[in-house]
């Protein structure tokens, strides 16, 4: 016999705008647990996090697996497989890549833009643009590749999963500050957009949103 899901508590979202915070905040929404929302601006015009919100929010957690498997761990809701199924894995592989691959190559060229002060900014912008740009492709691909299956979130069915919670975060912020995209033709990324607005349409990011006030 499977052990009775645990009872949500209220829990405390260190909220810091244009930050991976949303990502926790539609998490919580999609899984109806309370939560108190404790918001911190920037420094300055979409700059570093404050450091009194760093001592309060701690390090980076492990929120998609932690709630997923704590608050619905009979995957009901389509976030997380089990533990055991090859399912869980290829989900696991997308939210690695999403801080591990995506972000990574993103936030090179942010921090090049906020701290390179000679030489030529743009010339280590464009050596920095080629993995974005790969990225990007290799997610639009994987969307293509799914067309037939009639599905549109990132693991090709038609459940939102913790991928792409993960993942949406990744891509808007990559596409929004145009890190490593300035250049690009429109429309390469046709599958991508579509599968961001179907991300945020959902009642569940809408209510993160205005919950926490996110914005970019």
């Amino acid at each position: 016999m499977s052990s009775p899901t645990p009872k949500p508590k209220k829990f405390t979202l260190h909220f810091l705008q244009a930050s991976r915070s949303i990502r926790t905040a539609w998490h919580l929404e999609i899984l109806q647990i309370p939560y108190e929302v404790k918001f911190s601006p920037r420094t300055g015009n979409n700059g570093p996090a404050p450091l009194e919100f760093k001592a309060a929010a701690g390090g980076l957690g492990k929120f998609p697996t932690y709630l997923s498997d704590t608050f619905d761990p009979q995957n009901t809701l389509h976030l997380l497989p089990p533990p055991g199924s090859p399912l869980r894995y290829k989900t696991l592989q997308w939210i690695h890549a999403s801080e591990a691959t995506f972000l990574l190559h993103a936030l090179a060229c942010l921090y090049v833009q906020w701290h390179q002060h000679d030489g030529d900014v743009q010339k280590t912008l464009q050596g920095l643009s080629g993995n974005v740009v790969k990225d990007l492709d290799y997610l639009e691909g994987t969307f293509r590749e799914q067309e037939e299956e009639g599905g549109g979130f990132i693991m090709g069915g038609k459940n939102i999963t913790a991928a792409d919670i993960m993942m949406q975060f990744s891509v808007r912020f990559i596409l929004t500050r145009e890190l490593g995209t300035q250049g690009v033709e429109r429309g390469r990324w046709e599958r991508v957009e579509r599968w961001l607005e179907l991300c945020e349409g959902t009642e569940s990011y809408q209510r993160a949103v205005e919950r926490t006030g996110f914005r970019l």
